[in-house]
């Protein structure tokens, strides 16, 4: 007598209610003139004979496939459907395969056919952004940072070459990468919320990527459309704050006695970048709608994301330089040039010697801030080199004053 295992229980009902739901979206999505069109009662039984088809064996799943396969060809010659398309048929083949995959896997399989259901739902959506909302520049940059991820980066040797051993060419690919990314994802901002929060949006959480590179997507953008120039300066400002208090857990785990000494000057700096962005909040004025990407526009320049990379190499090439030069007296030189590419590192370097007592605790303040002063200058020269004298000063201005403001905090 054939028995069944809770287990095989759950895998049937997972099959039939995956088959249900895929089922019910072509329901309401079908044409009436088209009557052969797959409807609820067909992918359900199309999953269930996937399912015990694969209970049965491989060769058994492979042949119910391989017939729903032919049933639905045969269905689309016999009955062409009035809109030229295949998704019926893949659907009730991906129907069937998804209800042998719940046999083995049905969470995987359930999550599939949500996904599946959702794809189907979302028909006009997808088709109104494939065919209006997406321009083909945007199409040919989308590709472009696709092929730079996927095709170029794993190509790349992921270990130290050239003088002194500092140079990663898959790191300072994945910053060209990142530069790339975070001017894209600006783009999509805009079109999707508007440059008054779109770009300030893009910029914070760019922040805890790489605020210097989040600076220089946005310097790009400036140079594209200079009317943006507000909402872009509110981005690099909130791209820095939110580099600091990514900082904040970073220098917890490496010492909180060291935290809690420096967290005023910390937060006096915080405090003037978040004004200072929520300030570029108001927008751009009358201007800024005429800078909204078009057809024409890019969602960045390759170029410039390979000089960005380049000026990070230049600067770790000094860093091992004058570490080799100085010896143990230039950790904290080393430190501050660090602080040039990577803020919390250095962070973490300065707060680790004044764990150590290698550093007062007085001393170590006033090293922390000579980490913030290098960070200020790097995304200063980033400021200006990306977007421009205006967007420099402006961005430059804001990280100046917040470092007077935090130096006056170690001072009280």
């Amino acid at each position: 007598m054939l028995s069944m295992l809770p287990e095989q229980y759950s895998a049937y009902i997972s099959a039939l209610g995956l088959g249900l739901l895929i089922g019910i979206v072509r329901e309401r999505q079908r044409d009436p003139s088209h009557k052969a069109a797959a409807g609820m009662r067909t992918h359900t039984l199309a999953a269930l004979a996937g399912a015990v088809g694969w209970q049965l064996g491989v060769p058994v799943f492979a042949l119910t496939l391989a017939a729903i396969a032919l049933l639905a060809y045969g269905s689309y010659r016999l009955n062409p459907p009035t809109s030229p398309g295949l998704t019926g048929e893949v659907a009730l083949v991906l129907t069937t395969l998804l209800g042998g995959l719940a046999q083995t896997a049905p969470g995987l399989a359930a999550a599939l056919a949500v996904l599946v259901a959702l794809l189907l739902q979302s028909r006009e959506t997808l088709h109104r952004f494939g065919r209006e909302l997406i321009s083909e520049a945007e199409v040919r940059d989308g590709l472009m940072l696709l092929a730079a991820v996927l095709l170029i980066l794993p190509l790349l040797p992921n270990a130290a070459v050239g003088p002194y051993g500092v140079l990663n060419p898959a790191k300072l690919w994945q910053l060209v990468v990142l530069v790339m990314a975070i001017s894209a994802a600006g783009h999509v901002a805009l079109r999707m919320v508007g440059s008054r929060f779109g770009l300030p949006l893009a910029g914070f959480f760019g922040g805890f990527v790489s605020s210097t590179a989040a600076i220089a997507g946005f310097g790009q953008r400036v140079r594209e459309q200079p009317a943006l120039q507000v909402s872009c300066v509110s981005a690099a400002q909130f791209a820095a704050l939110a580099s600091l208090l990514l900082s904040l857990p970073v220098l917890a785990t490496v010492s909180p006695a060291f935290l809690q000494l420096v967290l005023p000057q910390l937060l006096s700096f915080g405090a003037v970048l978040g004004l200072a962005g929520a300030f570029g909040l108001r927008g751009n004025g009358a201007d800024a709608s005429q800078a909204m990407p078009t057809a024409q526009s890019r969602m960045f320049r390759l170029s410039h994301a390979l000089v960005f990379a380049a000026l990070i190499a230049a600067v770790l090439l000094l860093s091992a330089w004058l570490q080799q030069r100085l010896g143990s007296a230039g950790v904290l030189v080393t430190a501050a040039i660090a602080a040039l590419i990577e803020l919390h590192a250095a962070m973490a370097s300065v707060a680790q010697l004044g764990t150590t007592g290698g550093l007062d605790p007085q001393t170590a303040r006033w090293a922390l801030q000579g980490v913030l002063g290098a960070s200020v200058v790097s995304r200063s020269i980033v400021a200006f080199v990306a977007g421009g004298r205006s967007f420099g000063l402006q961005v430059g201005g804001s990280l100046l004053l917040a470092w007077l403001l935090s130096c006056a905090a170690v001072q009280l």
